[in-house]
């Protein structure tokens, strides 16, 4: 998972479904202008039960899908392991439908039918009871890590020389095999090493679920006992499904030694084959542009023959229509064949050359194609090239033999790699391929362990759902331990990511320490060791224990040798091709993952089974703790594979445990069990400092022996001692018998405060369970909230504020900043979802004005009441080491009485006066009102039945300033109604389908011309249900609602006052139709404290 994770709070949905997906992103915007009267957003997200199949984001997706006309929909349903069947029958026999891939024992299958009978097949299997959940295909955004992402468009990209306090010098051959480019040492790795040197990974492979790993890099040739790196390399994305043009279809037969294709001579061995054409542009939305061959263009194709009976592969390379002087390929795993596209110069750095393998598929449903194709079968060809850098970088953190040519290595140098891309062209990985993916390298591929540095943050991060029970078991079915990266959406509490937060998973947060800031970024910190700021923290929804740990989160390694080297340029060096700094979880989760290689091959050396469970055990057991990093934030702790190898000596293991504890938050109630999870996470319980709160935690041993086992209990890592024990502090745990045990919080002062349970049978070597406990001490702002603090460079600080119910808007201000000073604040939502981008070149004061988000003061409108996490950071390259600050919060809600004005009647160019009293209910404001344009609106109340779509016309005008559709208010609770919105041309401009009924549109500036409604009844229970619908457009063209706006109007809290404007119509309203406007109250930096309205029933000429 790379650096930059955009997020989209308005519509965040709380879903089972079997792969969760990254959310947009998007700041919610400080307030609707003048010219856009109805374009507030708010901050407050929609949440679906727990218990549905079909998740919220799925339908959504499906809802888009019918909107754009898509001819099909691919769906993935987890079900009981071993039950497939009924439901592969069910799918398979839809018209025009094919199941693509089933994996009985673990309980999954992949479908693809037709967009239009996608509802009927969803309720029918829903209504299975194998069936556990359902989830449409999807594409998870792979963020770029590179340096020149970690940097705005336009900011100053240094001299070469850096423009940091440069104090190292490039790493190259002579570097030690500790240092601070490649940190592996941090793990314990490199002293593991020379301790047990023939436990160097040898005896293992790892596989990289990723972008594909460059086969060329002379650090990923050899292990260090000489035999090859990479042993397999694979492309997991589905040849139809994922749209991944490298997969191609060998539908046209041809016979050597003389054929004709694509109007052109061709010559063959004699022979029966099938031919397609390979071209460079199909790689367009990667690292190499649509240029394959590394010549300057995205011209170049070519042929490609298939050979079924022979299973190989040629590609006719010199581009002389002659396969002959060719040599055919098998898979690469049948003899380690590589093809190249292009020729090196080896005067150049830069190698000008891409390698490349083959791959055949046999046998694919060809129904997704529609027509002529339901019913058949086609084998396609894949052409298998990397999609970007990120995977060879993973791959060298894990497993890279000879950094630079010298003694850097990766954490495993001795491990082979099995490389899967699970990436297309299009910026990500799609869900489909990652599942798949997964599925193919633990149970096909031979790998003792897996990395996967991809995955999004939903709202409902509490591991409940199929994606994460599937990863359970191949990790239990297969033992092969899954390492995932946390996220970076960080450093916000409950920011943990999806699928890092399974059970038994290892996920894993991004460390650095100030050698590292200094050698890879040419940034001088202060800390000694820490987290990186976006690393993602827990806990889960749940309360459950993530990360697990953390490991270094920088790291100059490998990537493909025909790009250019990229070094961050403050770090003032140079780096040869093949050769970047990378950042992110992403780059965490290979040095636990290689670290756990190490561990995996010397337990092999010693003939020790080192089951997961074991692995899991040891490592958490003597994780190091960070000094100043909260339970919370760092999990177990920083890895230490020299002692977790000492405690696998000594015969580590655990029991087995369920737990019940206590769980306040705003979405607590979506929970498997409402209020309750694994762990103790009291975010909205009110507690306060200097106050004591008392919980039960139920623990149930459910494996080891058949009578009560006595366990120690004991805290750790216990943040300002706020925990502790409440009665002995031990307890016998009888088998599948529930036992209460009882813990207190006293926090001593505001903010989050969490700490390690932990359970431990003293009798077993290790920790038997850790149990995460977090509370908040949140402060409230009844109105207002200020306070003044320093935050030094790249570290936060953050600031837990409850949110009142039935505030108009909450406003963030930030002031007092040093010249200079790049410090910025990002706020997260209640449900632990930041509302802005969290990438480092957002949202910075004194950085490009906020690269797009105003730095200064942004407001939330409608903001979910709650705790809201407000943090504080300051950038790497803030040119002070300490960054002061002042943070002001305020609550702003005026009511305005009555809330809509009628005017009866009202005459075409002749103000009609309305007046309002306003109320004002929180902070004390001096405002002024705002008008703006007036707007045309259509009310009704219809009535809809299920899998009906009906449609409304709005004819919109030139200048219309935005046009706003919203449905809601459906007298059939459980309905589920979508809204979409076209444009003339008939192209989707708007489309809201989350998994209730209440929908919004709003789209600002729109085209003249006709729009079309769509409200469709996507489920409707109870046969037909009415809706309220409204839609309106705002322009100058139809009139106008003046104010005074030099007036000020002053309000303290609780004080009233009448306002008074005009509204004046240019031009009747057309049949049927309304006209509206708006007046808003706003403060002195615009933020809307409140809204008016004015309707006019009839204009007269």
């Amino acid at each position: 998972m790379t650096l930059s994770h955009q997020r989209r709070v308005a519509r965040i949905s709380v879903a089972a479904g079997l792969v969760a997906a990254l959310s947009a992103a998007g700041p919610i915007p400080m307030a609707f202008s003048a010219d856009s009267p109805s374009a507030t957003t708010s901050a407050d997200p929609s949440v679906k039960s727990a218990a549905a199949k079909l998740g919220s984001d799925d339908a959504d997706l499906l809802a888009t899908a019918k909107a754009d006309g898509d001819k099909n929909v691919t769906m993935m349903i987890a079900t009981a392991p071993g039950a497939t069947e009924q439901v592969a029958q069910q799918l398979d026999a839809v018209k025009g439908g094919s199941v693509g891939r089933t994996y009985d024992k673990l309980g999954y299958v992949r479908a693809t039918v037709p967009t239009g009978k996608a509802d009927s097949a969803i309720a029918a299997a829903s209504k299975l009871s194998s069936v556990q959940a359902i989830d449409l295909r999807q594409e998870i955004a792979l963020d770029d890590p590179t340096p020149s992402a970690d940097t705005a468009k336009g900011a100053d990209k240094g001299t070469g020389k850096g423009t940091g306090k440069a104090t190292y010098s490039a790493p190259n051959k002579n570097t030690p095999a500790e240092n601070p480019y490649n940190p592996s040492f941090e793990t314990g790795a490199v002293d593991f090493v020379k301790k047990n040197p023939k436990a160097d990974g040898r005896g293992i492979t790892i596989g990289i679920l990723d972008s594909g790993v460059d086969l060329g890099h002379p650090a990923l040739q050899k292990t260090t006992t000489g035999e090859r790196k990479i042993v397999d390399w694979v492309t997991s994305t589905d040849p139809i499904a994922d749209g991944d043009q490298t997969w191609r279809p060998m539908v046209t037969a041809v016979s050597g030694p003389n054929f004709t294709y694509g109007g052109t001579s061709w010559t063959a061995p004699a022979g029966s084959y099938e031919i397609s054409t390979f071209k460079e542009s199909y790689t367009t939305g990667g690292d190499a542009a649509g240029d394959a061959n590394r010549d300057g263009d995205t011209t170049d194709a070519w042929g490609v023959l298939y050979d079924p009976a022979a299973g190989t592969v040629t590609v006719d390379l010199n581009n002389n229509q002659n396969f002959g002087d060719d040599t055919p390929m098998k898979p690469y795993k049948d003899g380690y064949q590589i093809g190249y596209f292009g020729t090196d110069n080896p005067a150049t750095d830069v190698v000008e050359r891409q390698p490349f393998v083959v791959q055949i598929s046999k046998d694919v449903p060809m129904d997704p194609y529609g027509g002529s194709w339901v019913g058949k079968t086609a084998d396609f060809v894949n052409i298998g090239v990397i999609e970007s850098e990120h995977g060879t970088h993973v791959a060298g953190i894990t497993a890279a033999n000879g950094l630079f040519g010298g003694r850097m290595n990766g954490e495993a140098p001795g491990a082979k790699i099995v490389s899967s891309r699970a990436c297309t062209w299009t910026g990500g990985c799609t869900n489909v391929a990652l599942t798949e993916g997964m599925i193919d390298l633990v149970a096909n591929r031979g790998v003792d362990i897996v990395n996967m540095s991809i995955g999004g943050l939903p709202a409902l991060n509490d591991g409940n759902n199929a994606r994460a029970a599937l990863y359970t078991r191949l990790i239990d079915t297969y033992g092969v331990q899954l390492v995932i990266s946390a996220g970076n959406s960080g450093p916000g509490a409950n920011t943990i990511g999806d699928p890092g937060l399974a059970d038994k998973v290892i996920s894993v947060g991004a460390s650095i320490s100030k050698q590292t800031w200094a050698a890879n970024y040419g940034s001088q910190v202060a800390t000694s060791y820490q987290l990186l700021p976006f690393s993602s923290r827990g806990p889960r929804e749940d309360g459950g224990f993530t990360p697990t740990l953390v490991a270094p989160g920088a790291a100059i390694n490998t990537t493909q040798t025909w790009m250019p080297g990229a070094p961050v340029p403050e770090a003032g060096y140079t780096l040869p091709a093949g050769y970047s700094m990378l950042q992110g979880t992403s780059m965490a989760s290979p040095q636990a993952a290689g670290a756990s290689a190490l561990l995996l091959s010397a337990a092999k050396q010693k003939h020790l089974a080192l089951t997961p469970a074991t692995l899991r055990t040891a490592l958490t057991s003597t994780a190091d703790h960070i000094k100043g990093v909260q339970a919370y934030e760092e999990g177990a702790g920083l890895i230490d594979i020299v002692d977790a190898w000492k405690s696998i000596k000594d015969g580590a293991t655990s029991h087995e445990y369920t737990v019940k504890a206590p769980v306040d938050t705003a979405i607590d109630y979506a929970l498997k069990t409402p209020g309750f999870g694994t762990g103790l996470y009291d975010r909205e319980g009110g507690l306060k400092a200097g106050a004591k709160k008392t919980y039960d935690i139920t623990l149930t041993r459910t494996t080891g022996a058949d009578k009560a086992v006595r366990h120690e209990l004991h805290f750790e890592n216990n943040a300002g001692g706020t925990f502790r024990i409440v009665g002995p502090d031990e307890v016998k745990l009888p088998l599948n018998q529930p036992v209460t045990v009882k813990v207190q919080a006293a926090p001593k002062s505001s903010g989050i405060k969490s700490a390690i349970l932990e359970v431990d049978d003293p009798r077993t070597e290790g920790l038997d369970k850790q149990i995460l406990t977090t509370v908040v001490v949140a402060s409230p702002v009844n109105y207002t909230y200020s306070t003044a603090s320093s935050v030094q460079r790249n570290s936060t600080r953050s600031y837990f504020l409850t949110v009142p119910e039935g505030a108009k808007a909450l406003e963030i201000a930030m002031s007092g900043l040093k010249d200079k000073s790049q410090t910025r604040f990002i706020s997260i939502h209640p449900y632990g979802v930041p509302v802005e981008d969290t990438g480092t070149p957002y949202c910075y004061n004194n950085y490009l004005d906020g690269n797009g988000c105003k730095p200064d003061v942004r407001s939330y409108a409608d903001p979910q009441a709650g705790v809201w996490e407000i943090e504080v950071e300051a950038r790497r390259t803030s040119p002070l080491l300490d960054n002061p600050y002042k943070l002001d919060a305020t609550v702003l809600g005026a009511a305005f009485d009555p809330e809509t004005v009628t005017v009866p009647e009202a005459k075409v160019g002749t103000p009609a006066t309305a007046s309002w009293k306003v109320t004002n209910n929180y902070a004390a404001l001096t405002g002024t009102l705002k008008g703006g344009p007036l707007g045309s609106s259509l009310t009704a109340r219809p009535t809809i039945t299920e899998g009906v779509t009906q449609t409304t016309t709005v004819d919109v005008p030139a200048g219309a300033t935005s046009l706003n559709v919203a449905i809601g208010n459906v007298s059939d609770a459980a309905a589920d109604l979508d809204l979409t919105v076209k444009n003339a041309a008939g192209a989707v401009v708007g489309t809201s389908a989350d998994g209730d009924s209440e929908e919004a549109v709003s789209i600002a500036n729109p085209a003249a011309g006709t729009y079309t409604v769509e409200v469709a009844g996507y489920s409707v229970p109870s046969g037909s249900t009415a809706y309220d619908y409204r839609d309106v457009f705002f322009s100058p063209a139809l009139g106008t609602v003046g104010v005074d706006a030099s007036a000020p109007v002053k309000l303290a809290t609780g004080a009233s006052a009448t306002v008074s404007g005009s509204v004046t119509a240019l031009a009747p309203a057309p049949a049927g139709r309304e006209f509206f406007g708006q007046v808003q109250l706003v403060n002195a930096r615009g933020t809307v404290a409140g809204v008016g309205s004015v309707k006019i029933e009839k204009v007269t000429s």
